[in-house]
């Protein structure tokens, strides 16, 4: 939960690297097909210029507010012309038919624009003096509920979500507070303290409020429990309603809806609406965004070969590989991990002799991180250059060492002692994969090890090669730089490719000046002309050169070079987007085209850019959401999606208001889309339709961010 710290001098916003812990009725614990991608965390985020001082709170500048539109139309509008199953709070009935149309139609109708829902959809407790005082200030009638929003929410009494689950629905409980002593009856979301611009968690309990709400349930769910979640949101409705007017503002009517097509049938005829089939498995009209990123870091880290006969990805899937035996092409998994030693010459050997007569074996080793300086035991590194001669020793048998050795060691003695005539055919070549569950985090260590144990060439070397030559995306951490930097001469002085001068060296062995300046991690690459990073990247030219960037997109943050510096890069290659804060206020939409015309120029030129702000989650991230969406035909959900899995170890939080205007941005694009295929002449309109509703949007990215967070 974030909090606003205030001083004399202007400092950055603190707030903490989570989001606020979930209340109990905002648990989202919605089972998953799959776990979260491990290894990520939620980095600190500035949020801007704090208030000058405690009496005199002044939130940054914001666009003056424009008057609000009518509401959008609504199918469901008025509910007189439905079936009325109940008097005494009114509830409606529709068939799936009518809730297919009247989701179509949300659909595609255009959002309201971002200042006519923000500050509201932040989250505005009158209680909460600093969100108050930040968004709002003394303007009150910027915290009244947005008259342009006209929502559907789907409620599934029984709140079992995991099966039979329309599109977008949630638990009852998460929009309503169902105890008769609660007075407003919707949940009360708004955060109390704190200040926060990332309340995704909130989203769906306040969007309920401008919702028509749709209760269903299925073949299983009690009809008696069905029409009393109805009732409760009636009179929810309309409590909500009067308080409403008792404070002078005016909503037009928001109604309740029993779906009386029984689930069955939604299923059979209108598998459109499915979300979760009745048997629990989801559907091609789902997304679910936990999902969604693993199988793009999955896509992003596939095994790929970085060096003569050993590959580095993801832990296969078992279950594939059994069924499917020709995808079975290694010979050596290496699994490194967390709880894993350091295997010795017996356990090699063994392994070893295990692969002579069968088709595959495993090998444990520690994970990346593991081996900490300087406190690191002459046996761990020799173990790691003993695993190093072995992997080099099954992937070159022509320049067979230890392997020779060992197996002379195995060989079978006749009745007299004397060793076995065995064929002296060189084995074949073996092919290693080193594996973890990212596909590059826990295995960093070992494969820059082997790498420069392979190719003969010093730790700064190995690390631009295999991620720009290799194109291996990988995140390393400051004690593996460290150890390997250490041990780096002995690593090349035990090199085959370097013994008898059998390769030129590729430089000298000297660490450059940016090696020293690096943290850990490389800018991550989105796209082969796009990388997202931080301002440790941005102020690190030398190493921007060596991976081929020449371009700086400066989000809010300007670069600290000196002028030779900047005169040696050039004018026309670095562009600073000022004057835009992470405070939930200051927008980008405006600023989208200009960045995205930036970084195609750098694309024809078949250079690179780096786009970035501070930390390299938000204000940065959003633009190369943007490009993505615009480049790809990306929708926001599978762009931000896209972003998010290619940021490797740090996971991106464009705040609410960005997450909004991306929104927009891919209406604009799908208009622009249309207009291109269809004339300007023509019905553009037409081309707007999104994939997934802005609480739903919210919703999953409050289930993928509540692993990290702390309670």
């Amino acid at each position: 939960m974030a909090t606003v710290v205030v001083q004399q001098h202007q400092v950055p916003l603190r707030q903490s690297p989570t989001p606020p812990p979930l209340g109990a009725a905002l648990t989202l614990n919605i089972p998953r097909t799959s776990t979260p991608v491990p290894n990520k965390h939620i980095p600190y985020c500035p949020a801007g210029s704090a208030p000058p001082s405690s009496q005199t709170i002044t939130p940054p500048n914001s666009p003056q507010a424009k008057s609000s539109t009518a509401q959008p139309r609504s199918v469901l509008h008025p509910a007189t012309s439905h079936t009325k199953l109940l008097n005494t709070p009114p509830v409606f009935g529709i068939s799936a038919k009518t809730l297919s149309l009247a989701l179509e139609q949300i659909s595609t109708t255009p959002l309201p624009d971002p200042h006519q829902v923000f500050p509201w959809l932040h989250g505005l407790h009158a209680e909460n003096q600093i969100q108050l005082a930040f968004f709002v200030a003394k303007k009150k009638w910027l915290r009244r509920t947005p008259k342009c929003l006209r929502a559907i929410t789907i409620v599934k009494a029984g709140g079992d979500l995991s099966v039979s689950r329309l599109k977008g629905s949630v638990a009852p409980d998460e929009i309503l507070s169902l105890c008769d002593n609660n007075d407003k009856g919707f949940l009360e979301c708004d955060p109390r303290e704190g200040f926060s611009v990332r309340n995704f968690h909130i989203q769906a309990a306040k969007i309920a409020r401008v919702s028509d709400i749709i209760v269903y349930g299925d073949q299983t769910t009690d009809q008696r429990i069905i029409k009393s979640v109805a009732e409760r949101a009636s009179i929810v409705q309309r409590r909500w309603r009067k308080e409403l007017e008792s404070s002078g503002q005016c909503l037009e009517h928001f109604n309740t809806f029993v779906l009386t097509t029984p689930f069955e049938e939604v299923e059979r005829e209108h598998p459109e609406l499915i979300a979760v089939d009745s048997a629990g498995k989801p559907t091609a009209q789902s997304m679910d965004f936990l999902q969604w990123e693993r199988d793009e870091m999955c896509e992003m880290s596939k095994a790929s070969e970085f060096t003569q006969g050993v590959y580095q990805g993801p832990t296969p899937d078992w279950n594939s590989v059994a069924e499917n035996h020709s995808g079975n092409i290694f010979d050596v998994f290496i699994e490194t991990g967390d709880q894993a030693q350091v295997p010795d010459d017996e356990c090699l050997s063994s392994r070893l002799q295990q692969l002579e007569s069968s088709d595959s074996v495993h090998v444990d080793f520690p994970s990346s991180g593991s081996i900490l300086p300087p406190s690191w035991s002459t046996a761990e590194v020799d173990g790691l250059l003993c695993m190093c001669r072995w992997i080099y020793d099954l992937t070159h048998p022509d320049n067979i060492t230890s392997i020779s050795t060992s197996t002379r060691q195995q060989s079978p003695k006749d009745q007299d002692g004397d060793i076995q005539m065995t064929s002296f055919a060189p084995p074949e070549p073996r092919k290693v994969l080193i594996h973890c569950a990212d596909g590059y985090t826990e295995s960093t260590l070992l494969s820059l090890a082997y790498y420069m144990y392979a190719e003969g060439v010093p730790v700064h070397a190995a690390w631009l090669q295999m991620h720009c030559e290799r194109k291996r995306n990988f995140f390393a951490y400051p004690c593996d730089v460290a150890l390997l930097t250490s041990i780096q001469e002995r690593i090349l002085s035990e090199s085959p490719a370097r013994r008898g001068r059998l390769i030129a060296q590729k430089g000298s062995d000297d660490p450059p000046t940016w090696l020293s300046k690096m943290d850990g991690s490389l800018p991550s690459r989105i796209l082969p002309y796009m990388y997202l990073g931080n301002l440790t990247h941005a102020n690190n030219p030398e190493l921007l050169r060596s991976m081929g960037i020449s371009r700086i997109l400066s989000i809010g943050e300007p670069v600290s070079w000196d002028q030779k510096e900047k005169d040696r890069w050039g004018a026309e290659n670095l562009v600073l987007v000022d004057k835009v804060q992470d405070n939930g206020i200051d927008p980008l939409t405006d600023e989208f085209e200009r960045c995205l015309e930036f970084i195609g120029q750098g694309k024809k030129d078949n250079t690179a850019t780096l786009v970035h702000c501070r930390v390299g989650v938000s204000r940065s991230a959003t633009i190369c959401i943007a490009e993505v969406m615009a480049s790809m035909g990306l929708s926001f959900p599978r762009a931000y999606c896209f972003v998010r899995a290619r940021r490797l170890n740090v996971i991106i939080q464009p705040h609410l208001r960005f997450v909004y205007e991306l929104l927009k941005w891919d209406e604009h694009l799908q208009l622009q889309r249309a207009g291109n295929e269809k004339g300007e002449g023509k019905d553009r309109s037409r081309g707007i339709k999104r994939e997934m509703e802005w609480q739903s949007v919210c919703r999953e990215i409050a289930c993928m961010n509540r692993p990290y967070a702390r309670s």
